[in-house]
């Protein structure tokens, strides 16, 4: 079976934009940034998708287009023989985990466009937004419907394949998203009060720079909102030809997935000041602060339909890059047909996706990790363990295993100026961060 591959080479980048440009870059963005301070967090996020983001996503599409292979198989063939391959399933568990909890907060997303286009949102629900939230989240099936749908969406899209579903999908909903973003910061920064907001997010408040969680909270999300690590960047890399020239459309999407972060703390915190919300709420920012903002606004129903509708399309074009890795990879091992493929192995993380439900109602005693529950706790394993552990695999396999010429040509470096140091970020500083993030997510430092 020949592979399948992008049907251009604007197609390639807007799916690996689409991978990027999820929840990480609009929700966990927004609360990350609020927790640590606003403008000098995003000065140093800036930074280091410059120095550390754009350089390791080159080096995971450089790998997935050199083998033209899923995520075990790249490592398969490109060093046979040898333990490399096992890294490779650092990507495909963790596309089980991620998607298996991440369909179930895009499930929450569909839920409230619902609510908003129904109407029913507009005003506050008698029990309130926080109420309205808790008693959704807490229900024995009604949150499980909502992630059957969002998973029927995504199996609908890997259905269809790389060029007919992946791509296709992302040229539609990428421009969509851009559009939507842009006009929600407008109507944000022409609010009374945002200024503040602006203010916030773009002037650093140099002290700061003095806490050493600020650097780590900022390499963490640099490293996570490129969607690197899980093996999406090289799986969608192996449906690159040859022809295609890498650095210029790594850099293109490491520096466009960033400015939809920043447009969407456009979009949020100007509207958070100008109603005098905590910037620092934290993870309900979304679902419980915002809808309570967006009924003080003019035309806040509207404004409500519009962002759950950008969040639902963030979500997809990312969740179906999650997908697409294991089922490259059980298409290749099983010789099973995509079709089969992709609806096992979308029915698996809805069944995954069951039990993140449940650990909101009936199973929210149970607790995996320390008091973290379901959701929590396999955020924790695949964000702080799983994704750092398959960066740094790659990191290391193009900065160690290959030879510099073999890196450099791999990465279409070989006639670049900057081809040095992107090799030496790649073997030395990369590795380092890595590691950093890694014993900082586990509290070693």
């Amino acid at each position: 079976m020949a592979r399948e591959k992008w049907g251009t080479r604007l197609g390639f980048m807007l799916a690996a934009l689409g991978s990027a440009v999820g929840l990480g870059n609009i929700w966990r963005f927004a609360f990350v940034a609020g927790n640590n301070g606003g403008g000098a967090f995003l000065l140093l996020y800036l930074v280091f998708i410059l120095l550390i983001g754009v350089p390791l996503l080159l080096t995971e599409v450089s790998i997935g287009r050199k083998a033209q292979s899923d995520v075990v198989g790249s490592f398969k063939k490109l060093a046979p023989g040898t333990p490399w391959f096992l890294s490779g399933f650092f990507g495909v568990i963790s596309a089980f985990l991620i998607l298996g909890f991440y369909s179930v907060v895009a499930g929450w997303s569909i839920y409230y466009f619902w609510k908003y286009i129904t109407g029913e949102f507009f005003t506050q629900p008698a029990a309130g937004y926080a109420g309205a939230f808790g008693e959704f989240t807490t229900h024995a099936w009604h949150p499980v419907f909502w992630t059957a749908v969002f998973m029927a969406f995504t199996i609908f899209v890997v259905l269809g394949g790389v060029n007919k579903g992946i791509e296709f999908i992302n040229k539609l909903f990428m421009p969509i998203l851009a559009i939507i973003l842009i006009v929600l910061a407008f109507y944000s920064i022409s609010l009374d009060g945002a200024m503040e907001g602006l203010k916030f997010l773009f002037y650093p408040d140099w002290s700061s720079l003095r806490d050493p969680s600020i650097y780590l909270a900022a390499l963490g999300q640099a490293f996570f909102s490129l969607s690197l690590g899980m093996g999406a960047m090289l799986t969608y890399g192996s449906y690159l030809s040859e022809e295609n020239k890498l650095p210029g459309a790594t850099l293109g999407i490491g520096l466009v997935g960033t400015s939809f972060a920043v447009i969407s703390g456009v979009v949020i915190f100007p509207a958070v000041f100008a109603f005098g919300i905590d910037p620092a709420s934290g993870p309900k920012l979304v679902f419980i602060t915002l809808p309570g903002i967006f009924q003080h606004m003019p035309l806040g129903g509207v404004v409500g339909i519009v962002f759950f509708f950008a969040i639902i399309i963030a979500s997809l074009t990312s969740s179906v890059s999650m997908l697409e890795v294991p089922t490259a990879y059980f298409m290749r091992i099983f010789k099973w047909s995509r079709k089969f493929t992709t609806i096992l192995v979308g029915i698996t993380m809805f069944v995954i996706g069951i039990a993140v439900s449940l650990g909101f109602g009936v199973w929210s005693g149970v607790t995996p990790i320390g008091n973290n529950n379901i959701l929590d706790s396999m955020d924790f394993i695949a964000s702080n363990i799983l994704l750092p552990m398959g960066g740094l695999s790659m990191a290391l396999f193009v900065g160690w295993y290959f030879t510099k010429e073999q890196a450099l040509q791999g990465a279409d470096m070989t006639d670049s100026i900057f081809g040095g140091i992107w090799y030496k970020v790649v073997k030395y500083i990369a590795p380092i961060v890595i590691i950093l993030i890694f014993l900082q997510a586990l509290g070693i430092i």
